[in-house]
């Protein structure tokens, strides 16, 4: 049984995105791995902003000073 657990900050993550995600994570898997849909479990947790840290400080400073992890419209 696949096991796979997403890990995001607290940010606003919808339930349509959050079901977008189980669901591509399990087709992935059963494309992939030939792993059965049925016995594949996502878990999504969300972390407090305060509880995630990059670059040796907090997400949520960063966001104060303006760095998200959006990506560019350039790329």
């Amino acid at each position: 049984m696949p096991y796979v657990k997403i890990e995001v900050t607290r940010e606003g993550v919808t339930r349509e995105q959050k079901q977008a995600l189980i669901s591509g994570v399990t087709n992935l898997l059963s494309d992939v791995l030939d792993k059965d849909p049925n016995l594949t479990v996502v878990v999504i947790q969300e972390i407090d902003l305060d509880n995630w840290g990059q670059a040796g400080e907090q997400v949520s400073v960063l966001r104060e000073k303006g760095i998200t992890a959006t990506k560019s419209k350039n790329n």
